[in-house]
């Protein structure tokens, strides 16, 4: 019997094992390849203000080629063109109360200084805010909707001062002289307080109420309890203003304060950052949006039940947004996903009917031809556990070895998120691995993460960076010897850092608008930056003392003698934050060096870029300089100039 046994144990064994050995391989799946131009024939969409009668929505797109606003009939879901500017993006901030008119945001040229322009149905402009220097931004109406807040910084170009508008008179008023240059937060529907926030460090905010009569000042953060407090609004009848805060937690959670005696009462916690939260016009429901792992989740609550609101799920999507109308009765989301640009959707709360407005995704791109966002983590040199968004090409498999990007985000303390990005699915759609990595001192995963690269940039967060490339080549369908490395601004710098000061590390790197002379750039911020720049220069370092000498050892171009590898560059020339001459400098230093490098100098961006016709010939030239330097050998020194 035992006999028996054990040659039939055998025999189902050798069955077992020839299956195994002549089971086929998984067929590859014919994937499209998209060009840069059908990527972007997307249309990017943001905004969706409703308008007075609640029949229209007003919103942002680039299918024109650049930023304008348009409007959706919520009843037939037809959308119109309202503006068409062929030169500045145009940005909306809301329709007028009571009418048909419109405010919309606009700079020039990308260089940050935006004014707030009056747009009537007859096509009219008017530039409310028309100092030359003069940079404005819309903060509110009032609770009769008869007037419109507004900040500008006309009288000092440091510090932001609080002015009020009546709708239809538009003469500046000035409600609160900003000589502290503290932020200001925000305003009582009496009037009577103002919110102001002062930046210690970029991890530790003050918050304050100020009596605008008195003008006595009341400190709502707690000493003993240091953190980030930002305001998140004041309640229609005076009595109660709600702020998050880290204050002796990990994460961002809701307060309410009562103004009269001081007493607290915590509204909303979870074990994620609390991003935002708001009551609707009426108040019957409050709206809170969580960062959960580098995705939106949003909690609408009937204020009156304390109960949330179940809406429809929208799989695979990250709701960036939501409004609520005023009468209440529907919602607005802007829903993106790791597949699709944002689109818009409107949510009636009575029928429970979710209605999709939009359709961003150039019809010519099958979606089944992309791929959907995965968060991983990675063990880092000292076992700190790193969160990344990874991007696998479909394809990708042992027999069929991809090459790879570590993403850098932006910052210092920006995420990546699962969001979609032409770039980012353009470069996986031509096989390339993306690792999007979210470094130490990244924000969203509570303040002892964030606070971890502080006076330390370049040097543990770069690991992390290095980390990641290290856990891409224990991919089996990772080529491990073609590995780059790609970011924007604070990305951008890590990247040029990468290439630095680890030469050997990463084959290639890719640097949008990266700071490559920290003491140029923390010397001339721009002025508006008065009251956030001592808390910059506390987690970053202070140029203008003893900090320099670190400053200038993390600056990569004064290192740039150590850089081997091919690098690619681009550049805004209107950029007020990384000036071109910070890229113009780093470049020429790669070239005196024989260092393969390409460089794309946009005359009409800034700090990003904004213009279809400028992303499709940038990364487009992205490709092609991965495909020459990564998957290739790569030969001449290039330089291109747009």
């Amino acid at each position: 019997m035992k006999k028996t046994a054990f040659h039939a144990f055998i025999l189902l064994l050798a069955v077992a094992m020839f299956s195994c050995k002549q089971k086929p391989a998984e067929p590859q799946r014919t994937v499209k390849q998209y060009s840069i131009d059908q990527f972007y024939k997307n249309k990017n969409i943001f905004g969706g203000q409703f308008n007075s009668d609640e029949s229209k929505l007003l919103i942002c797109s680039n299918e024109s080629g650049i930023y304008n606003l348009y409007e959706i009939n919520l009843d037939d879901g037809t959308k119109k063109q309202i503006t068409d500017s062929k030169v500045e993006s145009i940005f909306p901030v809301d329709y007028v109360p009571g009418t048909e008119q419109i405010i919309y945001s606009a700079d020039k040229g990308g260089n940050e200084i935006s004014h707030l322009y009056l747009l009537s149905p007859d096509s009219s402009v008017v530039d409310l805010t028309p100092g030359e220097k003069e940079k404005a931004s819309f903060a509110g109406w009032n609770k009769d909707k008869t007037a419109m807040y507004y900040l500008s910084n006309k009288r000092d170009p440091r510090f932001f001062d609080l002015y009020k508008m009546k709708i239809g008179e538009w003469k500046p008023e000035m409600l609160y002289q900003n000589n502290d240059g503290l932020e200001i937060n925000g305003i009582s529907w009496d009037e009577k307080y103002l919110a102001l926030a002062q930046n210690i460090t970029t991890s530790e905010t003050k918050l304050f109420l100020v009596d605008l009569k008195t003008g006595q000042r009341t400190e709502i953060s707690q000493p003993d309890f240091p953190g980030i407090y930002t305001a998140s609004g004041f309640s229609k009848d005076g009595n109660s203003f709600f702020y998050r805060t880290d204050a002796d937690s990990e994460f961002m959670y809701l307060v309410k304060y009562n103004i009269a005696d001081g007493s607290r009462e915590p509204i909303y916690q979870t074990n994620w950052d609390v991003a935002f939260s708001y009551n609707s016009e009426n108040e019957k429901y409050r709206v809170i949006g969580i960062n959960e792992d580098a995705r939106n989740k949003i909690i609408v609550l009937d204020n009156a039940t304390g109960q949330e609101v179940a809406f429809p799920d929208i799989p695979d999507g990250n709701i960036l947004s939501v409004a609520i109308s005023d009468n209440e009765d529907k919602m607005r989301l802007s829903v993106g996903t790791s597949k699709a640009p944002t689109n818009i959707y409107v949510y009636n709360f009575g029928t429970e009917e979710l209605k999709k407005l939009t359709n961003s995704l150039n019809p010519d791109i099958n979606p089944d031809d992309l791929v959907a966002a995965k968060v991983v983590r990675f063990n880092s040199f000292d076992s700190l556990k790193i969160p990344a968004i990874f991007y696998k090409p479909i394809n990708a498999s042992a027999d069929n070895k991809v090459p790879a990007l570590v993403w850098v985000h932006g910052g210092p303390g920006g995420q990546s998120r699962t969001g979609y990005f032409a770039l980012i699915q353009y470069l996986v759609n031509h096989n390339y691995a993306i690792l999007a990595v979210n470094n130490r001192g990244s924000s969203g995963y509570g303040k002892t993460f964030y606070k971890m690269d502080d006076q330390n940039h370049g040097d543990k967060d770069l690991m992390d960076c290095i980390y990641g490339k290290n856990y891409l080549q224990t991919l089996d369908y990772i080529d491990p010897d073609k590995i780059g490395i790609i970011g924007g601004s604070y990305g951008g710098y890590m990247t040029m850092a990468a290439m630095t000061f680890h030469p050997d590390e990463f084959k290639v790197g890719v640097d949008l608008f990266g700071v490559t002379n920290w003491l140029r750039t923390l010397k001339s911020i721009p002025p508006y930056w008065e009251s956030f720049r001592k808390a910059l220069y506390a987690e970053m370092g202070d140029p203008f003392t003893a900090d320099s000498v670190r400053l200038y050892n993390i600056s990569p171009l004064f290192h740039a003698d150590q850089i081997k590898n091919p690098v690619m560059v681009l550049q805004g020339k209107n950029d007020p934050r990384v000036l071109q001459v910070e890229s113009d400098e780093i470049v020429n230093a790669m070239k005196q060096n024989n260092v393969p490098v390409e460089y794309v100098v946009f005359p009409d961006e800034g700090h990003g870029f904004r213009k279809k016709e400028n992303e499709i010939n940038g990364y487009g030239k992205i490709l092609t300089f991965l495909d020459t330097y990564l998957k290739g050998s790569g030969e001449n020194n290039t330089e291109m100039k747009q």
